[in-house]
């Protein structure tokens, strides 16, 4: 193997880029477990840089647990959990178009909220690695050039100098859209909103991948839509052969998904199949409403492109936001209608009159100084350290018949247990324990699905609390399992169709 020589990039000591090229490497699956690593002396050859930068570039693996020196040997690839947790099968849900349940997703959502708890069942970030200084500072001076920024109505498309900011920024996932065709909104979820109701009408049926993000899920509920769930593989997406069949076979009026790192599986589609994708609607002639606001959070070493970047009919209504990346309380998304833009534009006027603007212009400051883009790679090494350091715990102290994602970027885990065990039954042990995990249930569009599956967010900072937060999580698994052995003496199985 080798690799070219390295450029230093601002804001970085050497040795961690070293060592994060090396650590993408083996995420990747191209340096795995048991491999020679490159001697000190060629990897200083080949990059160019210091005996010294190698070895605490090594040494920064270790630590991470990556890596092992073998004396007279030189440094190996650790077995990570990766190679000692299997991968959660394909989903199989219902395969006809259905009415939503989403009653106990509604009860549970504000327990996963509750500040009391380790809250490993919201997908959300954690304060610590936010710019809250900075995001405060800005805001303090936008107020102070101009007091009356919080007391008046703003346009309903945003303010221009945030569109501008957020047209560049969506240069990075491939696509080209103006300011001017963009609309400000409040969330992501706003943005899915105003497109739903851009291009269906109450009773119609959208497609969606399965297990689906429990808001999307109100959301379809509240504009009293039928959903038609496709199977999902955990890290390919959904499947285009049953899509096919459905828009052959269902009167679809729109397909909405997560492009990029989806929550709560965590998968991303390829390049070539987000083509395939394309071609298949436009053939059909139907929307896609595509949610990415997960692109950002790559672990590799370029962004995944959005679906939107291959969409020849400008029939890809584009969401995302800045709630998983900068921060949630902002209350910042945006969409590109493309040619439902006038529609999204009239129901943006008629749900909310606008966003606010002191939000909108402390964002434009913060995305145009470039401090955005800083803070963007710090947030990318830590959530790749934590997420890799939350799937050893579950190899660590979960049971061997633990299945979990293994997500290229992003924030969560999804976590699959033998059929028959019970995640609600887990959470109700884990929040009396103050700890808080997200049934997979929620995530089901009927309300049935997944009893056995949780989620896990892993953008929370590791620590003493947090891995006996996961300890105990884990013991509580083992409990269920070995009461449920107890109880059928049966050898426990995984669900092929939740």
């Amino acid at each position: 193997m080798k690799l070219s020589p390295i450029a230093l990039e601002p804001h970085q000591v050497l040795y961690e880029q070293v060592a994060e090229r090396l650590q993408t490497l083996i995420m990747e699956g191209t340096l795995k477990a048991g491999d020679r690593l490159p001697s000190v002396r060629k990897l200083r050859q080949q990059l160019s840089i210091s005996t010294s930068t190698v070895l605490e570039a090594y040494r920064l693996l270790e630590d991470r647990g990556l890596i092992t020196a073998r004396p007279q040997s030189g440094y190996y690839v650790k077995p990570t959990a990766l190679d000692l947790l299997p991968e959660p099968s394909p989903t199989v849900p219902p395969s006809q178009a259905h009415e939503i349940d989403i009653t106990l997703a509604f009860q549970l959502m504000i327990t996963l909220q509750d500040s009391s708890m380790v809250q490993l069942g919201a997908a959300l970030p954690a304060m610590e690695h936010l710019p809250l200084s900075q995001l405060n500072r800005l805001m303090g001076k936008a107020l102070r050039d101009n007091p009356t920024l919080m007391h008046v109505y703003g346009n309903p498309v945003g303010c221009e100098e945030l569109r501008d900011e957020l047209a560049k920024r969506m240069i990075n996932a491939s696509c080209s859209i103006p300011p001017d065709q963009l609309v400000v909104t409040n969330g992501a979820v706003e943005a899915i909103y105003l497109c739903l109701q851009a291009v269906t009408q109450p009773g119609d049926t959208v497609a969606v991948e399965s297990p689906t993000y429990f808001t999307m899920l109100e959301a379809l509920k509240n504009l009293h839509l039928k959903v038609l769930t496709l199977p999902t593989h955990p890290r390919e997406g959904i499947s285009l052969p049953h899509l096919e069949t459905a828009l052959q076979q269902e009167d679809i009026k729109a397909v909405l998904l997560v492009s990029n790192f989806s929550n709560p599986v965590g998968c991303c589609m390829q390049d070539d199949r987000k083509k395939q994708l394309i071609e298949l609607l436009n053939q059909y002639e139907v929307p896609l409403i595509e949610d990415d606001v997960y692109g950002e959070l790559y672990f590799g070493r370029a962004r995944p492109k959005a679906i939107k970047a291959f969409d020849t009919e400008n029939r890809v209504l584009y969401c995302s936001s800045l709630s998983k990346t900068l921060s949630p309380g902002l209350r910042l998304g945006w969409c590109a209608g493309g040619r439902y833009h006038a529609a999204v534009t009239k129901m943006k006027a008629v749900v909310n009159l606008g966003t606010a603007i002191a939000p909108q212009m402390t964002a434009a400051a913060f995305l145009k100084n470039g401090g955005f883009d800083r803070h963007l790679r710090q947030l990318r090494r830590s959530y790749q350290q934590q997420m890799g350091q939350m799937q050893q715990a579950i190899a660590d102290y979960f049971p061997a018949e633990t299945r979990v994602t293994r997500p290229t970027g992003g924030h969560v885990l999804w976590v699959e247990m033998p059929k028959g065990f019970s995640a609600i039954a887990l959470y109700e042990a884990a929040i009396a324990q103050q700890i808080s995990i997200a049934p997979g249930i929620i995530f089901s569009a009927s309300g049935r699905c997944y009893q056995n599956c949780f989620r896990l967010n892993t953008a929370i900072p590791w620590s003493a609390t947090l891995n006996m937060a996961m300890q105990t999580l884990g013991y509580l698994a083992k409990k269920q399992l070995a009461e449920q052995l107890l109880s059928s003496e049966q050898p426990a199985s995984f669900d092929r169709s939740p």
